[in-house]
């Protein structure tokens, strides 16, 4: 039995977390973790905390896709500036998600999925940052998640 990569550690927390995500259409999850690689933190698409989407709401994806909090927005709410090394999600961040990972100091990000309406690459190559695919996770035969 090999052991997780730091990398294919947080996407394994950031596929967990994205099980959290009450959107039917697209489920992101995310995690953070310091410069010890020590957890910090994990969030998931979804509403703003407390609010309950009325009758409808998940029925028509255009129209609710401005309200929707991304994974990577709530989980720079759960941390400071300077706090975290490494950001790991599910689908690689918006740009401006991208952005605000930059803004927070973040010095690696991974990702599961390819998001091709998204400027992460090239704003990761103008700050230095890494931006790297994790897709070679174990995977159980129910479609979710395994250990190694």
């Amino acid at each position: 039995m090999s052991r997780l990569s730091i990398p294919r550690y947080a996407m394994a927390l950031a596929h967990v977390a994205s099980l959290r995500s009450e959107d039917p259409y697209r489920q992101v999850g995310a995690a953070a973790l310091d410069f010890d690689n020590r957890v910090i933190a994990t969030a998931y698409n979804g509403l703003a905390p407390g609010f309950e989407a009325p009758p409808g709401f998940w029925d028509d994806r255009e129209s609710r896709q401005k309200f929707m909090l991304h994974a990577e927005i709530n989980l720079c709410s759960l941390f400071r500036r300077g706090e975290v090394k490494l950001v790991a999600s599910t689908t690689m961040p918006c740009t401006a998600c991208m952005q605000t990972l930059c803004a927070y100091g973040v010095k690696e990000i991974y990702y599961r999925d390819a998001y091709h309406a998204s400027d992460a690459p090239e704003i990761a190559a103008l700050y230095g940052i890494r931006l790297e695919q994790v897709s070679d996770l174990p995977v159980m035969e129910s479609g979710g998640m395994a250990g190694e």
